[in-house]
């Protein structure tokens, strides 16, 4: 994925700032044409400008909201096209706050832009990858999506965005699976707290002015595009940037399978003896 002669365009959602942003100039460094999507125009067209006159790649702006379904649709046709090799799912929005306080709108959105804005440019893109015999779709996660049973404090509150991720999690692992044996590769990266401006808002609109880091801090995002480039050439399908030992996602897959042997066709006796109680 690295080199000039495997590089062709590649798509980056969300990539305004932040994470979107680190992945733009990355890519273009190692010599990939761009096709940037973010709903801030002049933020976008800025990062164009200087990634032509830096590295000479092609750099193409597309202002949308992937939460609109036209602005969906005409992203998901250029995914489509012949010349895009790599899909960067970045966009996503949080819309912390209380579940039983959240406007149901705002919840909506969240799931359009984190749920199915990047499966439908997966779906868009991943036929025609495995047709050319060459691809790689990245979604970006977070570790969120492994703290649904931590209470606010000090995590956000994050039900339905750790419920996005989650899903991002578990699309992503089932397809990669489900896509072995083929050359498209994918791979879900979950950063832990990053020093972008994404705590800065909900996401029910972009964040004003220049681009800033949230206080809280947190892992660069150059560091989280490292660890996720690197991941991708190696074929690691979860990319988790600060974790040192890989074995933790053996263990997490070794849980699951553990979970999975409940599928039989018996009741769990624990069960059973609670029925018995109330006879």
């Amino acid at each position: 994925m690295a080199s000039d002669e495997t590089a062709g365009t590649a798509v980056v959602t969300g990539a305004s700032s932040g994470i979107g942003a680190e992945y733009a100039i990355r890519l273009a460094q190692r010599g990939w044409d761009l096709v940037l999507v973010a709903r801030r125009a002049e933020r976008l067209d800025a990062l164009a400008g200087r990634l032509r006159e830096e590295t000479g790649v092609v750099v193409e702006s597309m202002v949308a909201d992937l939460a609109r379904s036209p602005d969906l649709d005409r992203v998901a046709k250029r995914v489509a096209a012949d010349d895009v090799a790599l899909l960067v799912n970045n966009a996503g929005i949080n819309g912390y706050g209380p579940f039983a306080e959240a406007g149901p709108a705002l919840l909506t959105k969240v799931i359009d832009v984190n749920v199915v804005a990047p499966t439908v440019l997966t779906r868009a893109a991943v036929p025609h990858m495995v047709a050319r015999g060459r691809g790689a779709v990245v979604n970006v996660a977070s570790l969120l999506a492994f703290a649904g049973a931590l209470p606010p404090g000090p995590l956000p509150h994050r039900a339905v965005y750790g419920g996005t991720k989650g899903y991002m999690v578990a699309f992503s692992r089932t397809l990669a699976a489900e896509l072995a044996g083929t050359p498209v590769h994918v791979q879900v990266v979950c950063p832990g707290l990053t020093a972008t401006e994404f705590h800065l808002g909900t996401g029910e609109a972009p964040v004003p002015g220049e681009a800033r880091v949230h206080d809280e801090g947190g892992m660069p995002a150059a560091d989280v595009v490292t660890a996720s480039l690197s991941a991708l050439e190696t074929g690691e399908v979860v990319c988790v940037p600060g974790m040192s030992d890989p074995e933790g996602v053996t263990r997490l897959t070794d849980a699951e399978l553990a979970l999975r042997n409940g599928s039989g066709a018996t009741l769990a006796p624990r069960y059973r003896a609670a029925e018995r109680s109330h006879d």
